[in-house]
């Protein structure tokens, strides 16, 4: 399963792998009509939303989230660009991985970029790690490095962080899907 929030590129590389995507039992979204939603429904693969306004408390949201999750009974929830930090009480429930644009631990949080060029750091990268109670400081399952060169801007210095962020990932949920498979 694959949660995402916009755009939906990663969940798209997903579906387009060939090993990955018949594996994919459906992708779910905190923003209906999200274009990643769309992408998957080209792809046949089944979609829902559940939509913080629409509950009235985060709690309340995090609970019906799960649900939905559960009904399909994943094995593995693969975080594709999902905006929202999920509460313990579903990330104790299912086995989710997340990518981050930094090597964690340093900068986490959702400004790792901006943060990076900010500490005058000279490298950054790219880490897939499992999601737990915090935000970013789950067990690290993969990471990239990349320099961070003289004049990059965090325009310039993202696009080299994402060059290398989805073969990571997709080489790491091939890898945990494999671990997983009797």
């Amino acid at each position: 399963m694959i949660l995402a929030s916009g755009r939906g590129t990663t969940l798209q590389a997903v579906l387009r792998d060939e090993r990955l995507g018949p594996l994919v039992v459906a992708a779910g979204s905190d923003v209906p009509g999200c274009a990643a939603l769309d992408r998957a429904r080209e792809a046949g693969v089944p979609t829902f939303a559940v939509a913080l306004p629409d509950q009235p408390d985060r709690a309340t949201w995090n609970a019906a989230l799960a649900d939905a999750i559960a009904g399909y009974r994943p094995d593995l929830v693969v975080l594709a660009g999902f905006m929202r930090v999920l509460a313990p009480q579903v990330v104790t429930r299912f086995r989710i991985v997340n990518t981050h644009p930094s090597l964690l631990p340093a900068f986490p949080g959702a400004h790792a970029i901006r943060d990076a060029l900010a500490a005058g750091a000279t490298r950054t990268g790219v880490t897939v790690h499992w999601v737990d109670e915090g935000v970013d400081t789950g067990p690290v399952i993969a990471q990239a490095e990349v320099g961070i060169e003289r004049g990059d801007t965090e325009e310039s210095l993202r696009e080299r962080v994402q060059s290398v962020e989805k073969p990571l990932y997709l080489a790491a949920i091939r890898q945990l899907c494999e671990e997983s498979l009797p």
